[in-house]
């Protein structure tokens, strides 16, 4: 066999042996939302307005145990689902999963990321969460991937950051080394850590940041497996991150977790420093950001195909006649106190509240200002918050 294909063959029988993820199978929906896999609120975040369709195609790039899939086809209750995967056992769960929670506009196909070329047709939306690198080739993968994304298509992937994970590295090694020949056998493996940490001093780094970080998830053996016994990773940085998005041929439209790129979050103590780092290009600040703060552990971003249309709503007679509607990833609205498409608690103002209240997608702006003190700026915070979206005249 080829690298590439010993490499793929090892993941497979990883996931064979601890399919993942592990979530328990239901027989109703899933709870709640992951805005990422909405592609209503997606799309609002990537462009600041409601995609002109809904009945789209989504790829589900190595959906492991049909978690996320599951998700996208709840959802986007007018799209067609296709979920690879390596594992034939990892699939037979995803399988079942989607059967029996009724997320039934979804097809599987036992496929590697790089023989996605054999699926028909193009996808609008393409999720990748935890793939790429575990590929032997993620340039190569993700390249793939972007031949299959349409035109206005947006692309979701999740890798791991290098600095946040540099504990995970060592009882990588290290449980490599103590298992020597038998290196490969995935349950010796997590048994072998397993042993290292309960034998590990307490104020050890390593048991630290195990402690402090994954002890919750990872007493699940799939979890540890998933974490320390893998048979390929490739974690990133901000510079060799960029190399890869680069090479997707693709336009980066930001991080799905701006709050963490944010400088203010932490020099807001220094202006000084917070201005002078305006002279420096957006990768310099990404990679200044992760520096500051090594507790990175993963990168999350959008991708997209041109042409993708991104609104702008400035100017007052576009925002006046546009048409809004709630974010569909809110929870405990009507209320001026609910959680946001991200989770975080949202404290609406009265005028606020009355406003997003008479949001049923037909009257404009303008016509619901008529009856509700609410100012243009005030509008455009619940835009900028993700509480609404816009669909323009």
């Amino acid at each position: 066999m080829s690298d590439s294909q010993t490499v793929s063959a090892a993941v497979a029988k990883l996931y064979n042996t601890y399919p993942f993820p592990p979530e328990a199978l239901l027989d109703e929906p899933p709870p709640g939302y992951n805005w990422r896999w909405n592609w209503l609120a997606a799309h609002n975040f990537c462009t600041g307005q409601k995609p002109q369709r809904q009945d789209i195609r989504i790829l589900d790039a190595g959906c492991g145990t049909g978690v996320s899939t599951e998700y996208l086809v709840h959802l986007n209750p007018q799209a067609s689902v296709v979920g690879i995967d390596l594992s034939t056992g990892a699939l037979d769960v995803a399988k079942e999963r989607c059967k029996r929670s009724g997320a039934n506009r979804v097809e599987f196909h036992h496929l590697s990321l790089f023989d996605v070329e054999q699926l028909p047709g193009e996808f609008d939306l393409i999720n990748c969460v935890g793939v790429l690198h575990h590929t032997s080739d993620p340039i190569r993968g993700i390249q793939a991937l972007a031949k299959k994304l349409a035109p206005g298509g947006l692309m979701h992937i999740f890798v791991y950051g290098e600095l946040g994970r540099w504990e995970i590295q060592l009882m990588q090694k290290a449980i490599a080394l103590i298992q020597g020949d038998k290196k490969g056998d995935y349950r010796d493996g997590v048994q072998v850590g397993r042993q290292i940490f309960a034998s590990l001093p307490e104020n050890n780094r390593i048991v630290k940041s195990e402690k402090q970080r994954w002890s919750l998830e990872n007493h699940k053996d799939e979890h540890f497996a998933d974490m320390y016994v893998h048979p390929q990773e490739i974690d990133y940085n901000i510079e060799t991150l960029f190399e890869l998005i680069d090479a997707s041929g693709l336009e980066f439209i930001g991080f799905s977790n701006p709050s963490f790129w944010d400088l203010e979050r932490l020099l807001g103590k220094a202006p000084e420093l917070v201005e002078r780092a305006k002279e420096l290009s957006d990768r310099q600040l990404y990679r200044l950001i992760e520096l500051l703060d090594p507790e990175v552990t993963h990168y999350e971003f959008f991708l997209g195909r041109p042409p993708l249309i991104k609104a702008d709503w400035s100017d007052d007679n576009a925002l006046l006649a546009a048409i809004p509607e709630l974010n569909p990833c809110i929870e405990g609205f009507p209320s001026q106190c609910f959680f946001n498409y991200n989770y975080q608690i949202v404290n609406l103002s009265v005028e606020e509240f009355e406003f997003m209240q008479k949001c049923d997608s037909n009257s404009t702006v303008a016509e619901i200002l008529t009856g509700v003190q609410l100012g243009l700026d005030e509008v455009r915070k619940l835009l900028q918050q993700q509480l609404i979206l816009l669909t323009p005249a």
